[in-house]
């Protein structure tokens, strides 16, 4: 591992995106993303993801030079089309308009398409938490993942996120796959040479496997408590895809070019503000009642707070040796 500042971080990512043909605004919002992710500790979104990036901007699949646009389409919904670019940019324009929608109506939608997601989700319902409302969110992938009892990748690896306001502390925000793993960590074990448990994924003869090569190289992904989990990523593939007038994951494969850049598709988001939905401000006391009862529990803690721990901590991150490798062999 490699020990680099935040500054060093971000600055990495932004010259080496703007060097492949991406703009100041598009190169700034996947730093910002990149740089977060190795703040929290979060790698498998962090620098690692960047020679994806690359990829989908040589090729010519995603545009460097995107300018995402929001519209209103009706009370409570919101669209920002990302004009094929990457989804940090978006989602950042994206914020200020969905916001103000939830603060007038007490909930609002919003549906991002034409956008090219790599990243957690978690960002996205942070920065909504923070303006004090709930969030969720949700989208879809390339076809990772077997529905339950299949052997045939349809779904998408399908991460669905959410995030609770706390008024002067950190707050909540968990962003999980519908997948047993997330498709990044996969690919970390097996660089790392590092197996997978039982129940990840099965090979390409539908046999279990430990072997993350096997996984990734014919293989597929499993959902996360069988016919839940895969129920689960259904909705996902529905509410990122046809609801917004999206692909689903396995027409996102037919249209991507095998370039190893992030898929094109959607996500979904929706913003609720507690206030109007509670009708005053009890809300935050008596949600705290119960999250304060998980971290005062021993041997318990709340999702996401590992995250929050490593953001505290602040200065330098470590970064992985492999990763840097092959960011300079670029």
């Amino acid at each position: 591992m490699a020990t680099m500042e935040l500054d060093e971080i971000s600055e990495l990512a932004t010259t080496t995106l703007m060097r492949f043909g991406a703009d100041e605004a598009n190169a700034g919002a996947v730093a910002r993303i990149v740089t977060g992710a190795e703040r929290d500790g979060s790698h498998s979104h962090g620098l690692f993801r960047l020679p994806g990036y690359v990829k989908a901007l040589k090729s010519g699949r995603v545009k460097g030079d995107a300018a995402p646009t929001a519209i209103e389409m009706a009370p409570g919904i919101l669209r920002v089309d990302g004009d094929d670019g990457f989804a940090p940019l978006a989602l950042e324009v994206m914020r200020d308009p969905l916001i103000g929608m939830t603060r007038r109506q007490g909930i609002a939608m919003c549906g991002v398409i034409r956008t090219h997601h790599f990243a957690a989700l978690w960002p996205e319902v942070e920065m909504l938490a923070e303006a004090g409302l709930v969030g969720m969110a949700m989208t879809q992938a390339m076809p990772y993942v077997a529905p339950a009892g299949g052997r045939e990748a349809l779904f998408g690896t399908n991460p669905q996120a959410f995030a609770w306001p706390r008024p002067g502390k950190a707050p909540l925000a968990f962003d999980q796959a519908a997948s047993t793993m997330a498709r990044g960590d996969v690919m970390i074990h097996r660089r790392d040479g590092q197996p997978v448990p039982i129940g990840v994924g099965i090979d390409k003869d539908g046999n279990d496997t430990t072997d993350p090569g096997e996984i990734l190289d014919g293989g597929v992904q499993l959902a996360f408590g069988g016919y839940k989990g895969s129920a689960i990523a259904l909705m996902v593939e529905l509410m990122s895809s046809s609801l917004i007038g999206e692909r689903f994951s396995h027409e996102a494969k037919a249209a991507h070019n095998g370039d190893g850049g992030p898929p094109v598709g959607g996500e979904f988001v929706l913003a609720i503000d507690p206030a109007q939905a509670s009708s005053g401000d009890r809300w935050a006391e008596h949600g705290d009642s119960i999250l304060n009862r998980i971290e005062n529990m021993e041997g318990a803690r709340l999702p996401g707070a590992r995250r929050h721990a490593n953001r505290a901590k602040g200065g330098a991150a470590e970064v992985s040796d492999a990763v840097l490798a092959e960011i300079a062999a670029l």
